[in-house]
């Protein structure tokens, strides 16, 4: 029998096997474009895999370089430099958001009619910066289709017009409703957008600016920004929507794509493109208590802080949400500073660690971490929505079955 492959205690036979499911359930099938599958582990890179095609209509394969739209994987560096400010005492997590925003000092929320003639309550609650990176805060996201709320943030284009600015977004949603009082319920929401406009706020200086001066420039992560440039165009990759009967259309053709031009909306919820190996700089430096290759970014202390779960008496996302959408299971999963946190695994019904954390975007994209088996793995492709198919659980089956040590 041959001796098995084997690299820092991960059986490389068993990870073929993520190839060898994408290619036969979902690639083949007509079901995915194609996909790039990146599997690390006490620091080494284990296992990377490009299948299928970043754009069909072109015939053009994915390959370890092609650009993608990560959506709400933008989230998670957000969060981390509006950490890194924190680290300089510039704010507090329970400070009120009107002490930065005045305009937010007397939120109220909904109780019946339809955009612009509602009616309102006071809420009973002061919204904290906590609120806002755990998705706690009253706000939404149009595409939720639940309420009436939402509906005004569809008319008024709040989840991410590119002619918005960050100062436009806090504006208008000062004059809306929240859905609940601050911190009494869960609702995925445009607050991680509204700490971008904080950075920027505390900062003093442009979003992207300081993302590039104090993320990306550190971790080595030039593919990664809120546009593509002429140098990344021929690696930017078709994204398709998901249609009945599993099958895909094309969505957003790389040529036309409004991510070719520099918007002046920097969104801190979704608006970020990068590539598989920089995502990995930087959920590797997450992996590595804040550093990467020598480059810190974060303390040690403050991830660590960042990754509990930070919902009220350790709950779980079923006991606090109100809305149906999220980029992780709702049992078994709490919400930490920016990250889903696994809080119980035999509850979240998916093979893993307690205190494994990450996040996905709205074109099927993920990654996680668990810190425990100091374990990172990122999946890239480019289909919308999320929710289309279960690959998310799958791969980590697939990849706990290779852990051997």
């Amino acid at each position: 029998m041959p001796e098995n492959r084997q690299i820092a205690g991960l059986d490389l036979d068993r990870l073929d096997r993520i190839g060898t499911h994408l290619d036969q359930r979902y690639i083949q099938p007509g079901r995915l474009p194609g996909a790039l599958t990146l599997v690390a582990r006490r620091g080494e890179l284990a296992w990377v895999k490009a299948q299928g095609l970043m754009d069909v209509e072109r015939n053009l394969p994915v390959s370890r370089d092609t650009v993608f739209r990560i959506y709400s994987m933008t989230k998670p560096v957000t969060s981390v430099a509006m950490m890194q400010l924190y680290e300089k005492g510039c704010f507090l997590l329970n400070d009120p958001v009107h002490k930065y925003i005045p305009g937010w000092k007397n939120m109220r929320v909904f109780k019946s009619g339809i955009y612009p003639d509602f009616l309102t309550e006071p809420a009973t609650t002061t919204m904290t910066i906590r609120d806002l990176f755990t998705h706690m805060s009253g706000l939404t996201y149009g595409f939720m289709n639940r309420t009436n709320v939402d509906a005004a943030y569809r008319e008024l284009k709040l989840d991410g017009s590119r002619s918005l600015t960050l100062g436009d977004l806090v504006n208008r949603l000062a004059e809306l409703p929240l859905e609940f009082s601050p911190g009494t319920a869960w609702n995925y929401s445009v607050g991680t957008d509204v700490l971008g406009y904080l950075v920027q706020l505390l900062a003093d200086q442009p979003f992207d600016d300081y993302l590039r001066e104090n993320i990306f420039e550190p971790l080595d992560m030039p593919d990664t920004g809120f546009h593509v440039n002429n140098l990344q165009a021929e690696r930017f990759a078709a994204c398709y929507l998901y249609e009945q009967g599993d099958r895909m259309k094309l969505y957003d053709d790389p040529e036309s794509s409004p991510f070719r031009k520099e918007g002046s909306y920097l969104s801190g919820g979704g608006g970020l493109v990068s590539t598989i190996d920089d995502y990995f700089h930087f959920a590797q430096a997450l992996c590595q208590g804040g550093e990467y290759q020598g480059r810190r970014i974060i303390g040690r202390k403050t991830l660590e802080f960042m990754r509990l779960n930070h919902l009220p008496d350790n709950q779980d996302l079923p006991g606090l949400s109100v809305g149906a959408f999220s980029e992780a299971p709702y049992a078994g999963n709490g919400f930490g500073l920016g990250f889903s946190v696994k809080t119980d695994v035999a509850r979240s019904q998916t093979n893993g660690s307690v205190g494994e954390y990450g996040w996905g975007g709205l074109a099927s994209t993920h990654f996680f971490i668990d810190p425990v088996e100091e374990l990172v793995v990122i999946f890239m492709t480019q289909l919308i929505p999320s929710s289309s198919y279960a690959i998310r659980q799958e791969l980590r089956g697939i990849v706990s079955g290779a852990l051997v040590d």
